[in-house]
């Protein structure tokens, strides 16, 4: 949910233009940091090396991609069908 958060504050008061990789490295930076508050916060999560935190980064960054392109084409589908 955090994560989410930041995201959208983060494209909406930072890109005022529309720019694909700058919106691309905000989302890898809110997600960085969103991994940092979380290993803070949560006990029994540890999160160890700079290499796990990018890989963890990559991960969550892949999966919300899928997950808003499929959620967008199902959109589509469902106004289609109206």
């Amino acid at each position: 949910m955090l994560h989410i958060v930041v995201q959208v504050l983060a494209l909406r008061v930072l890109v005022r233009q529309a720019s694909i990789a700058l919106a691309g490295l905000l989302a890898l930076a809110s997600t960085i940091v969103s991994l940092i508050i979380v290993n803070a916060i949560v006990s029994g999560l540890s999160i160890h090396g700079i290499q796990t935190y990018v890989l963890a980064t990559l991960i969550v960054w892949l999966t919300t991609a899928i997950s808003e392109s499929a959620g967008r084409r199902k959109v589509r589908q469902s106004r289609r069908e109206r």
